[in-house]
């Protein structure tokens, strides 16, 4: 194998310099990534996007429509299928600006409370049938104060059933 060594340099300076290089690109990113315990919304001096939009449609694996969202800064999380820890993962958000189309009360989690977004993720994982949706603990976004305000609960969807429906 042959390599390349530049005229009247040495292969121990070139690599001293991309040593250098390399901490000086690992300082700056250490300098403008947000802290490997983001997710919390409690970072200080930080300004995060985190808001609710109407006039937004989401329609899920239901076929329930929702009008509101929380268009908000989040942290790359598993969605879970029900509100609740160590349940079946049916999705990931890999993407850190996500919509979330309400809340719901769950399982104790990690942040403290008990508060759960309903969003799609953005990989299906498992249940292609509901299409990604599921819940993600709030922890996993950037608010201040959860449930976020503005934000609806989330309201099961009746469906009729039986002979009824029809009448």
């Amino acid at each position: 194998m042959t390599t390349y060594e530049p005229a009247g340099r040495s292969g121990r300076r070139r690599t001293g310099r991309w040593a250098l290089l390399a901490a000086t690109a690992a300082l700056a990113t250490a300098l403008t990534a947000p802290p490997a315990a983001a997710g919390t919304g409690q970072e200080t001096g930080t300004q995060r996007i985190c808001n609710t939009r109407t006039g937004v449609s989401h329609t899920d694996h239901t076929g329930q429509t929702f009008t509101t969202d929380l268009y908000c800064e989040n942290a790359v999380a598993d969605v879970f299928a029900s509100p609740q820890n160590y349940g079946t993962v049916v999705a990931k958000l890999v993407t850190t600006l996500s919509w979330f189309v309400c809340w719901e009360t769950g399982e104790l989690h990690a942040g403290g409370n008990r508060i759960w977004y309903y969003t799609q993720g953005d990989r299906i994982l498992n249940w292609p049938l509901r299409e990604g949706w599921g819940y993600v603990p709030a922890f996993y976004l950037w608010t201040a104060e959860d449930p976020f305000p503005g934000l609806p609960p989330c309201v099961p969807t009746l469906k009729k059933t039986g002979p009824a429906a029809g009448s």
